[in-house]
């Protein structure tokens, strides 16, 4: 009885709007979602990649530190005390809690203009 009901319940328009609004939902979710992401991660490693000696950062386990040497290897030295200094990945310094951390502490995080 049910599925009689369902069945003939289509509308007016017929079973041709289905693939229509399955590439709606697509574009709809790629824009909202994927995108978003995507550009997220850019930023991230943009971010990563212009790292240098000097700077104050926040690690995404939340260890706050100054970078004192860029490796070769891709990674950077930051002590987080007095002679006491760890190495860790670039990806591993979070950019919205460094971001955070110099806006409270009142760090300019413009870009510097070389002349």
């Amino acid at each position: 009885m049910i599925t009689n009901i369902l069945l003939q319940a289509q509308g007016p328009m017929g079973g041709g709007m289905m693939p229509i609004f399955m590439i709606g939902m697509i574009v709809v979710m790629y824009f909202f979602m994927i995108r978003p992401q995507q550009k997220k991660a850019k930023e991230q490693k943009l971010f990563a990649e212009k790292l240098v000696a000097g700077e104050k950062v926040v690690m995404t386990s939340g260890i706050h530190g100054r970078i004192t040497r860029t490796n070769d290897d891709g990674t950077l030295t930051i002590e987080i005390d007095r002679n006491t200094n760890i190495v860790v990945e670039r990806q591993a310094v979070s950019m919205e809690m460094t971001n955070a951390f110099q806006k409270r502490a009142g760090i300019d995080t413009a870009p510097k203009v070389v002349a």
